[in-house]
C-alpha cells in the first residue's frame, strides 16, 4: 500500500548563529505540523504514550519557535545530503554550497551520521521527494511526519526499551512485581518522552547504548559493556558525562584482579576493544588529517560560549548577578569550568576506583553526570537527560529522591517545552509518571534515614550533635517546597506575560530554582557515595 503524500512548502524564519533573522524558503520539514483538529493515524498508536506525545502540535510552523525544530531539520537535511549529494561522508562536516553549516549543520559524531544515512535510504525508497537535494526545502506532509516519528519509535524499540527491560529483569533481591513496576516507571519518565517525541530528537539511542554498557560492565561482560559505551559516545559526544565512571569502574576492576596477573590482561583487552571501536566508527574520517580535525571542531564548538539559551546550571544562574561571559575571556571561562567540573567529580571517582562495585558505579554515574551538567562548558538544557538516566537506575534503591529529581529535571526544561507548545503533554506525562511512582514506590513511606541511604551520615553527625534526628523531616519539607515552587512557576509562566523590561523573567526563575535543586542533589548523592562503606556487600546484585 502506497502512502498518500500531499506535501507542500512552507516559509520558515530561523535564527542564524550571528543573531540576524534570515528569511529563507524553509527546508522541507522532517515532520508536518499537526493541529488539534487533526487525527492521529491509528487508534492503536494513540494508546502508546510516546506516540500520543509525538502527534501533539509543535511550534515548528511558527517563525518564533523555528529554532526548536533545529534537531528535526538537521536530521532531515543530513539524510538529504547523504542520499543525494555526497560520495565522501566526511564532506557532511564541511561548509559548502550544498551543505551550509550555518543552516542546521551536523555537529554530532559519526554514528549519528550513519544512522541518518540509513533513515535517508529508507525515506528515498518510500518517496524520493522527501530527500531531494535543494528542491525538498520547505516540504511537509502527514506521511512524512509519520515516517520521521516512526524512526524515533523504531530506535526506541530496538535499543532503549530492551535495555530498560533487561536491566529491570536482571535486578536481584526484588520481586517480579517490583521489577515490572521499575520498568514501567523508567519508561514513563516524561523528560525523555517529551524531548524525543515532542521536541524530536534521538536521545534514546545514545542513552540506550549507555544503558547496555552499564549492564555489560555490571555483569562482568566488560568487553561488551565497553563496546556498547563506545557506541554511545560515538553517537553523541555528551556521553562524556558518563565516561569517567566507566573508566574508573573498569580500572578499579583491573586493580582488584591485580595488575601483574589477570588485571593487566583485562586492561589490555578493554583498551583494544575501545581503540578498535573508535577506529571502525571514525575510519571514513581518518583518510585525511583535516577531515578528522574538522569533525572534532564541529563536536566541540567552543566559540558558542559558556552556555546557550537558558540552562539550569551554575554558570547560567550566576550570570544573572555577574555577567561572566562578558567579563572573562573565553580561555579563562574554559579553564574555570574545567576546574570546577573536575574537582566536583573527583571524590566519587576516587572512591569508585578504590572500591569498585555495581552500586557505587550507578551512584557515581549520577554524581559525575550532574557535575558535568552544573559546571562544564557549553551545556544545553536537554543535557539533564544524561543525569536522569542513571537516576532512573537507582529508582528502586532510593525511590523518593529519584522521583523528586526526575520531576525537577523535567521542570528545568519547561521554557523549551513551552516554546514547542508541549504544555498539555508535559502535564499529562508528569502526572502519569508521578502516579505510577507513588503507586509502586509509596514515596512518603520511604523517607527514613535508612531508606534515604543517609543512616551512616546521620550517625556520623550525631557523634557531634546528638539531637540530629530530624533529617527525614527536613528532606520532606524541602520536597514539598520544591514541588510547590515548581507548580507556581509553571502556572505563572503559562498565565502571565513577563514585564517588558524583563522578557526572560520566568525562564530565568525556572532555571535558577532548578539549579538550586540540582546543587542540593549533587551534595546528597556525594554524601550517599562517600558514606557508603559497605556498598560492595549491600548492593543490589545483578545476575
Amino acid at each position: 500500500m502506497k502512502l498518500r503524500d500531499t506535501g507542500k512548502k512552507l516559509p520558515l524564519t530561523y535564527q542564524s548563529n550571528n543573531g540576524s533573522r534570515d528569511q529563507i524558503q524553509a527546508g522541507r520539514l522532517c515532520t508536518s505540523t499537526f493541529t488539534y483538529g487533526d487525527t492521529p493515524p491509528s487508534p492503536k498508536l494513540r494508546s502508546d504514550t510516546r506516540t500520543c506525545v509525538s502527534w501533539q502540535p509543535s511550534g515548528w510552523r511558527s517563525a518564533e519557535n523555528s529554532s526548536m525544530s533545529r534537531q528535526c531539520l538537521r536530521c532531515f537535511l543530513i539524510c538529504t545530503f547523504f542520499s543525494n549529494a555526497y560520495r565522501d561522508i566526511s564532506s557532511r562536516y564541511f561548509n559548502s554550497s550544498d551543505n551550509n553549516l550555518q543552516y542546521w549543520g551536523l555537529d554530532y559524531p559519526p554514528l549519528t551520521a550513519y544512522h541518518s544515512l540509513l533513515c535517508a535510504y529508507v525515506a528515498k525508497f518510500i518517496n524520493p521527494d522527501w530527500v531531494a537535494l535543494h528542491t525538498s526545502r520547505g516540504y511537509e506532509s502527514q506521511a512524512h511526519k509519520l515516517f520521521m516519528r516512526t524512526t524515533v519509535l523504531a530506535a526506541d524499540l530496538l535499543i532503549y526499551i530492551p535495555a530498560v527491560l533487561l536491566y529491570c529483569y536482571s535486578l536481584k533481591e526484588i520481586s517480579p512485581k517490583r521489577k515490572i513496576a521499575s520498568a514501567l516507571c523508567i519508561l514513563l519518565y516524561p523528560g525523555l518522552i517529551l524531548i524525543d517525541y515532542g521536541h524530536f530528537q534521538y536521545n534514546s539511542v545514545s542513552l540506550g547504548f549507555a544503558l547496555w554498557g552499564v549492564l555489560g560492565v555490571s555483569c562482568d561482560w566488560d568487553l561488551l559493556g565497553s563496546l556498547a559505551f563506545c557506541l554511545a559516545l560515538n553517537y553523541k559526544q555528551m556521553e562524556l558525562y558518563h565516561s569517567l565512571p566507566f573508566f574508573c569502574f573498569l580500572l578499579g576492576k583491573c586493580f582488584k584482579k591485580g595488575l601483574r596477573g589477570k588485571g593487566s590482561a583485562l586492561f589490555i583487552r578493554i583498551a583494544c576493544t575501545v581503540v578498535a571501536s573508535f577506529l571502525l566508527c571514525w575510519l571514513p574520517f581518518l583518510t585525511e588529517r583535516e577531515h578528522a580535525l574538522q569533525v572534532v571542531r564541529r563536536l566541540f564548538p567552543v566559540d558558542r560560549g559558556l552556555f546557550e539559551d537558558k540552562v539550569a546550571n551554575i554558570w547560567c544562574s550566576l550570570n544573572v548577578f555577574l555577567k561572566i561571559k562578558d567579563i572573562l575571556p573565553r580561555h579563562i571561562q574554559i579553564a574555570i569550568s574545567f576546574c570546577f567540573t573536575f574537582l566536583s567529580l573527583l571524590p566519587a571517582c576516587i572512591k569508585l576506583t578504590v572500591q569498585p562495585s555495581a552500586k557505587g558505579f550507578r551512584f557515581t554515574l549520577v554524581s559525575c553526570a550532574l557535575s558535568f551538567f552544573l559546571f562544564s562548558f557549553q551545556v544545553h538544557e536537554k543535557s539533564i537527560l544524561l543525569v536522569s538516566l542513571p537516576v532512573c537506575l537507582v529508582l528502586t534503591e532510593i525511590p523518593f529522591m529519584s522521583t523528586w529529581f526526575l520531576l525537577v529535571s523535567t521542570f528545568s526544561m519547561l521554557p523549551l517545552l513551552l516554546k514547542d507548545q508541549l504544555l498539555l503533554p508535559s502535564v499529562v506525562t508528569v502526572m502519569a509518571f508521578l502516579i505510577a511512582c507513588s503507586t509502586f514506590f509509596p514515596m512518603f513511606e520511604n523517607t527514613s534515614e535508612e531508606q534515604l541511604q543517609l543512616k551512616s551520615f546521620a550517625v556520623s553527625v550525631r557523634r557531634h550533635l546528638p539531637g540530629f534526628t530530624f533529617l527525614p523531616r527536613i528532606i520532606q519539607c524541602l520536597f514539598l517546597s520544591s514541588v510547590i515552587t515548581m507548580i507556581l512557576l509553571t502556572i505563572l509562566s503559562v498565565t502571565l506575560d513577563p514585564p517588558q523590561k524583563l522578557p526572560d523573567l520566568f525562564s530565568v526563575l525556572i532555571c535558577f530554582v532548578s539549579c538550586v535543586n540540582f546543587v542540593f542533589f549533587l551534595v546528597y548523592f556525594n554524601i550517599v557515595i562517600m558514606w557508603d562503606s559497605k556498598n560492595g556487600r549491600n548492593r543490589k546484585k545483578i545476575d
